[in-house]
């Protein structure tokens, strides 16, 4: 085996052991790729009771006094510094403990009110969403909540609660999504009392400010069947210990109050009482906390929508032109209906998502996926659309705006703080494998014993065959026979209730689709990720279509005369389905080996004669880099982040 496959399949390994391998409580959308539309799970859609609502209602009142009389979001993107008074204000109202339970000195707030903090702080600075919930959606509190013993949860969780700020230190200069190339390590001492860390981490968010931190590392690998298998263990370090410092403040093109760099670690010292869960869980415990963490940015993401949203109800009624006010003219009529139509989405699939969590009745990994791929990039195209409604006003700041007499809207920096939401917590690409993978998990498991069987599985041929035939014997004619679900939705209008019968149909044909491409491209399939992709776009639309659907219920059943719930989910849904066609075709007319071809040709130096008449070389500035790490732009090459 190759060193390239060796690695690949180390990296494999390391993926699937991390990965939940049971399904403990049913997932709309699993269910939805095995093509079961269970509509049961999202209707009636989740309406949060008074109590809980008036908790949500009384901390957002608090954080608005916060930011009326201390935060200036435009100051801090001008300045690229976080005010700490405004930090010490919210630990004051108990922001930074809004997720750990009241019994360790926290708000203890249910999902749905921690969103709706998020939602309220991104329609205003996404710099401060992103310092709350680097602390609480994937900092310390939430593997600590998960994982963490007794006596870590009474030592740690009040200090947190108390405002001493966390961070999750995983990714590496030479590190993205790929653990399996992990550098740093951790060493245990000989008598097994401490480790000696040693390593660096890069891009961590409230990095260079936090007190304690979660650190990925290596600990040394175990023998499994003959065969090694890597350790990568969590722990909490204290971020004022010997040999911890930061290297470099990172500076970016948006959330500009962002606290981010690259730490180091010499000979770091750390307790082993300081091992969340066990030696080996590190992965786990960073997937399993990103998957109600994840939520938090598809929150703050439809709070900015909801805010530019109003901005366009103003401009467009303000803007005239050639006598008529702009929303009125179809091409702009076209972006801001659609622009609507995917803010409600966003907030069904938010609340939906959130009132799931809460309620704890249903496996949320694949839909919290969903809710942070599908919010996050349709938040990028509402922004995008909202800067061309508004023109030059929307690409011009809202400082200059503001001098020169007009309204200053936030278009410029909202686009430019929202651009990071398809990155970081897992990228797109990153969403669409992990859902591609839970998508194929039936099939996989049912399958691969027999197309690519592994030394040591326990049972022969004959058996997995036969346990196969069982299974797509019962379930294959399923998925082709008629619906017959009771919707039980009475105030839906007839072209609601049609998508609604449309998405369940359709759910049937994403399953047996999945099965035809499994058994087309067998184990070759894990390489066809654009064809999987576009099955995981069918899925994250027909789940949106879903929560869109119960909400338009919901609020139909509340007030009958007001259409325009009806008009949004109807609009989406039209939109989804065009999606959901074009999707369907890409997997069957589609041209993604010729862009492989392609793709190989460009690495391969191919086309450099397309790259004529460019001033090829870096700035003045920046001339010396080549002389003075020469190494460096190798290294990045073999090893990008």
């Amino acid at each position: 085996m190759s060193a390239e496959n060796k690695a690949k399949e180390q990296a494999m390994d390391l993926a699937e052991a991390a990965r939940q391998q049971t399904w403990e409580a049913p997932s709309f959308t699993a269910e939805l790729f095995r093509g079961d539309f269970r509509w049961d799970l999202l209707h009636p859609f989740p309406v949060q009771d008074e109590e809980d609502r008036r908790v949500g209602d009384e901390l957002i009142a608090r954080i608005r006094r916060v930011f009326d009389e201390h935060l200036d979001p435009i100051a801090v993107d001008e300045s690229r510094e976080y005010p700490k008074e405004v930090l010490d204000k919210l630990i004051e109202i108990g922001v930074f403990g809004m997720k750990i339970p009241k019994e360790y000195g926290g708000l203890g707030l249910s999902q749905t009110n921690y969103a709706r903090a998020l939602s309220f702080m991104g329609s205003y600075c996404q710099s401060t969403v992103t310092w709350i919930s680097a602390h609480q959606s994937i900092g310390a509190p939430q593997p600590l909540k998960l994982f963490g013993t007794e006596e870590q949860k009474k030592t740690f969780l009040p200090r947190l609660a108390r405002g001493a700020i966390s961070a999750f230190a995983l990714t590496e200069p030479d590190v993205g999504s790929d653990p399996g190339k992990m550098a740093t390590t951790a060493t245990p001492s000989e008598d097994g009392s401490h480790y000696i860390l040693n390593g660096r981490k890069l891009w961590t968010t409230n990095g260079p400010d936090a007190e304690l931190i979660v650190v990925m590392a290596c600990t040394p690998p175990i023998i499994k069947r003959g065969k090694e298998i890597p350790q990568i263990t969590a722990f909490i370090v204290e971020m004022d210990s010997p040999g911890v410092s930061t290297r470099h403040r990172c500076d970016f093109m948006g959330l500009r109050g962002l606290s981010n760099g690259e730490l180091c670690f010499e000979n770091v010292k750390v307790p082993a009482e300081n091992i969340i869960g066990k030696t080996g869980q590190g992965l786990k415990i960073a997937l399993t906390t990103l998957n109600t963490g994840r939520l938090g940015i598809p929150a703050a993401s439809a709070g900015a929508c909801k805010k530019l949203l109003l901005e366009c109800e103003r401009w467009t009624n303000y803007r005239v032109q050639w006598g008529a006010p702009i929303g009125k003219h179809q091409a702009v009529a076209k972006k801001t209906a659609t622009m609507a139509a995917n803010t409600f989405a966003m907030e069904s699939l938010v609340r939906m998502c959130c009132s799931l969590a809460d309620h704890e009745n249903a496996d949320i990994r694949l839909e919290a996926a969903a809710a942070k791929y599908f919010c996050t990039e349709t938040a990028w195209r509402i922004m995008d659309d909202f800067m061309q409604v508004r023109g030059g006003r929307g690409y011009e700041t809202e400082t200059s705006l503001y001098r020169r007499g007009s309204r200053p809207v936030p278009a410029e920096r909202f686009l430019r703080d929202s651009r990071i939401g398809r990155i970081f917590e897992g990228s797109s690409e990153v969403m669409h494998l992990i859902m591609a993978r839970e998508a194929m998990d039936t099939h996989f498991k049912l399958l691969m014993p027999i197309i690519q069987p592994k030394p040591g599985q326990s049972g022969g041929l004959f058996h997995h065959l036969w346990k196969a035939l069982k299974f797509y014997a019962l379930w294959y004619p399923k998925t082709w026979m008629p619906l017959f679900i009771d919707f039980n939705v009475s105030h839906l209008e007839t072209n609601n209730r049609r998508h609604l019968a449309f998405a369940a149909k359709t759910a049937r044909r994403l399953a047996r689709s999945l099965f035809h491409t499994m058994a087309r491209y067998g184990a070759k399939l894990e390489y066809e990720q654009l064809i999987l992709g576009n099955y995981v776009e069918i899925g994250v639309d027909l789940f949106v279509m879903g929560a869109v659907l119960a909400q338009a219920e919901q609020r139909a059943s509340e007030k009958p005369n007001d259409r325009t719930p009806q008009d949004l989910a109807d609009l989406f849904c039209r939109e989804a389905r065009r999606r959901i066609a074009h999707n369907f075709a890409a997997v069957k007319h589609n041209h993604n080996h010729l862009m492989g071809k392609m793709s190989r040709a460009l690495m391969g130096g191919k086309y450099q004669w397309l790259s004529s008449d460019i001033y090829e070389d870096l700035p003045p500035r920046y001339r010396d880099y080549d002389r003075r790490k020469p190494q460096a732009e190798a290294q990045e090459a073999a090893h990008p982040d």
